[in-house]
């Protein structure tokens, strides 16, 4: 799980263009663009570099989520408005897809340690605004499933009516987020426009650390989130933290006795009504409307009682490694044959579970050449890696690491390369690395496959100038790379 840290505030982001709305759209003329800047969206913590993985979001966090407005009409059979389940977060564009995985870990949190928050949006292109509104999801919700309608509670924690007036960036708005609301959620903002048929849609992933006034005495001290499948023989410990450091008193620990225990959802369960039975002042699990506290086969709420000393809680997975795990390299040819440098290095593997594949190949003064990853299934499977390097002894490395994280397998192999070498050496294959570039840095350019070295100062700063969307330095391919490269 990763963190960011918010305190009273929070940033998000919101907006545009989703392909169903694109006829309506071209109509309009619409193209309001906006994002909700406190708490973080996903779309805003991937421009800030703390989501990855993230698509042309990254780019422009702004235009993510517009689609029809009516949140959360589609409940029990009603006519489908707003953002069709599964796609909540994109707002089904595809350019936008990636916002729309859903797990446990995938994105960053946003710590929340004071209830009464105020949102802020930053608007790009304003349009006059209806309302806004703020959704958060149910206790006991499901993070490691994708984002729908019964995720959220029905009806918004808080909501302003906009007048149909022209928003202004920075204004704030008042909310205090449910007293029963603790650990993983994620906020769904909705900015509603009045001059259109669309409404933006921004998902903000917190981590609630705020103390709830709770009926009882009871206050929030964490949560058990169930994410990983574990094994026979497998521990999972409760920690518990007083303002005096850790509290062996009122840890608790389960052993995984049977496969079906191992499940995420059972181990949870498990791990919370041995809290319950051990502890009177410890309690695990949901609150019903009546106050009281059991635990469920999913996300569970840790409580406490004053008298403890407990304030916080970890969840610790003690997995033991897969001895029974096996990969290797099944077989290779016994030479691959460059062309002007060039080869295609295919190989089989075999292993006995899922895992996450890297294979590199090295030359003989350990330089990677060549390099491929895949997540394969258990069995034989083959793999092929696009290299170039020059005639020699060299060494297949394959690392292979099971889903859950536990088991890391390698092999290495000595695999002989033949044929016409590349020529010039070099030392990044651009734009790796680029942030070191200086003075007599040699680089590959893939798209030409040709070498560039990096001009003598003061031109060199040149060599570090490049984005996605500004290249024109880019080594062999950018309008002015003349000025930053020597093609050798």
């Amino acid at each position: 799980m990763k963190n960011t840290s918010y305190k009273g505030s929070a940033l998000a982001a919101c907006t545009s263009s989703m392909i169903l709305l694109s006829a309506m759209m071209a109509s309009q003329t619409a193209s309001a663009h906006g994002y909700l800047d406190v708490p973080p969206s996903r779309a805003l913590l991937c421009q800030k570099g703390a989501n990855t993985n993230c698509g042309a979001a990254q780019y422009e966090p702004q235009s993510v989520g517009e689609t029809f407005k009516g949140f959360p009409a589609g409940v029990g059979g009603a006519p489908l408005q707003g953002p069709i389940d599964g796609k909540i977060a994109s707002g089904g564009h595809p350019s936008f897809s990636a916002m729309d995985a859903q797990s446990a870990t995938r994105w960053a949190l946003t710590e929340i340690r004071d209830r009464n928050i105020d949102f802020e949006w930053q608007y790009k292109a304003p349009h006059p605004v209806t309302k806004h509104e703020y959704f958060i999801t149910r206790n006991g919700w499901n993070p490691n499933e994708s984002l729908k309608r019964v995720s959220f509670e029905n009806t918004p924690f808080c909501a302003f009516d906009g007048g149909h007036q022209m928003p202004v960036s920075g204004t704030k708005q008042n909310c205090t987020i449910p007293e029963d609301k603790t650990g993983q959620h994620v906020i769904l903002a909705i900015w509603t426009v009045g001059d259109t048929d669309a409404a933006f849609h921004s998902v903000a992933d917190v981590n609630i650390l705020a103390e709830p006034s709770l009926p009882g005495g009871w206050s929030s001290v964490g949560g058990i989130a169930p994410t990983t499948q574990l094994l026979v023989g497998d521990k999972v410990k409760a920690r518990a933290f007083t303002a005096s450091g850790e509290s062996a008193q009122y840890s608790v620990e389960v052993s995984i006795d049977t496969a079906e225990e191992g499940s995420p959802n059972n181990w949870a369960f498990k791990l919370a009504e041995k809290i319950n039975s051990t502890h009177t002042l410890i309690r695990a699990g949901i609150r019903d409307e009546n106050g009281n506290i059991e635990p469920i086969r999913g996300n569970n709420s840790l409580y406490a009682q004053k008298e403890s000393g407990v304030t916080r809680y970890e969840v610790q997975l003690n997995m033991q490694e897969d001895a029974a795990a096996r990969m290797s390299v099944a077989s290779q040819q016994s030479e691959y044959v460059l062309e002007k440098g060039l080869a295609k290095v295919e190989f089989s593997m075999i292993s006995n579970r899922k895992m996450n594949i890297e294979a590199t190949l090295f030359d003989e003064h350990n330089k990677p050449v060549g390099s491929t990853s895949a997540q394969v299934d258990s069995g034989p499977t083959w793999l092929a890696m696009d290299v170039r390097s020059n005639p020699g002894a060299h060494t297949l490395t394959l690392v292979g690491t099971t889903l859950d994280g536990r088991t890391t397998r390698q092999d290495t192999q000595v695999t002989n390369i033949t044929g016409e070498g590349a020529g010039a050496d070099y030392e990044f294959v651009f734009p790796e690395g680029i942030s070191g570039y200086t003075a007599g840095t040699k680089v590959l350019q893939p798209k030409t496959n040709e070498v560039f070295e990096c001009k003598p100062f003061p031109e060199s700063g040149y060599c570090k100038q490049y984005s996605p969307t500004a290249n024109g330095f880019e080594p062999g391919v950018g309008a002015h790379w003349h000025m930053a490269w020597d093609k050798l």
